[in-house]
Order: structure tokens, then sequence, then C-alpha cells
């Protein structure tokens, strides 16, 4: 092999390395990203009442926010579970029950970025889900479980009160959009908003 030929597969093979580089890491910024210009427009919502879109011809709107006792998440959740709305913050699933009323409230969200806390948490972890009219309620984890993602019973009503949160699995997957899904149910503490 001549030198000028090792030299050009050098380069190819280099310039193919960065371009992953780039790309990971521009899907992670743009995740950070987002999630500050809805927080900004989760704070819109909540002086002005009404819903307000994180940027200009935005399709979505902050919902909710989901945070833990620990510190350690602290995210905000938008209207819908497209793909576009998925790339930007976790999502409410349109049909289940809204956050801060009664009945199986589901979001989803990619499992390497915004949910991936999930693949840690544990049974008996707590978690808050406040809805933009500011009501807040604490939920506490009873269960996970890996369905197929043409399994909707982690998602109907299930006649308590409940969160249900959903990613793609497994978590360390090499391709990524599976058929497999984790879901984590948690259980109202107290079955009525706390106003904190």
């Amino acid at each position: 092999m001549s030198v000028r030929i090792r030299h050009l597969l050098f380069a190819t093979l280099m310039s193919l390395a960065i371009w992953h580089l780039f790309e990971g890491g521009y899907i992670h910024a743009k995740a950070w990203l987002a999630q500050q210009l809805i927080h900004n427009a989760w704070h819109g919502a909540i002086s002005n009442a009404s819903a307000q879109t994180p940027w200009p011809g935005a399709d979505t709107y902050p919902v909710a926010r989901l945070t833990a006792q620990n510190g350690k998440i602290d995210l905000f959740v938008l209207a819908g579970t497209s793909g576009r709305t998925l790339a930007f913050g976790p999502g409410h699933m349109t049909g289940t029950a809204l956050p801060g009323s009664y009945g199986n409230v589901v979001l989803s969200g990619h499992r390497d970025t915004h949910f991936s806390f999930l693949k840690n948490i544990s049974i008996g972890d707590q978690l808050f889900l406040e809805s933009s009219s500011g009501d807040r309620k604490l939920y506490e984890v009873i269960k996970t479980e890996v369905v197929h993602e043409n399994d909707t019973h982690i998602a109907r009503d299930s006649g308590d009160d409940r969160l249900t949160l959903i990613t793609c699995f497994p978590f360390d997957a090499l391709v990524p959009g599976g058929p497999m899904r984790y879901a984590v149910m948690a259980r109202a503490v107290i079955p009525r908003t706390l106003n904190i």
C-alpha cells in the first residue's frame, strides 16, 4: 500500500471518528439547551397561567416538572411524545391523565438523555411531579417492568393515582429504537395534590 493511500485512509478514518464524536455531543448539547429554553417557558407559563412555547415555531410546550428528593433529577415535561418532542425533553403521553390530575400520568423519554436515570431507579425512590398550575404530587416507585412496545397495559388507566415513566430498553443497546420498553410505575403517596 502506498504512502498516499495510507494517508488518505487515515484521514478518512479520523474524519469519521470526529464526525461520530460530534454527533454524540450534539445530541447531548441539544437536549441540554432545550431544557434551558423550556425552563424559561415553564416559568412564563406559571406566572401567566397559560401555555408558553419554548421557542418560536415550537409545536410543544411544558406541562409539568419532574424532580427527585435527592436533587439529581430536574426535568421539564413537554406536551406529546412525538420524536421531535422527545428530542428536547420527556413528553406527556396524550390520552393519559394530565399532570396534577387523578389517574395514570404517563411520561416517556429517551434512554440515553433525559430518562437515562431510570436505569438506576429503585423501588421506594420518590419523585415529585409539578403541574403547570403549580400543584405538586409525590410518587413512590412501586414496580419496574420490561415490556414490548405493543404492550399497552402500562399506559392504561389503572384505577389508582400513579405515574408511569417509559423509555427504550436495553439501556446499553447499540442500535436505538428497539422493540422493548422499560417502565417504572410509581403510586401517589398522598392521593391529592400538595400545594407547597
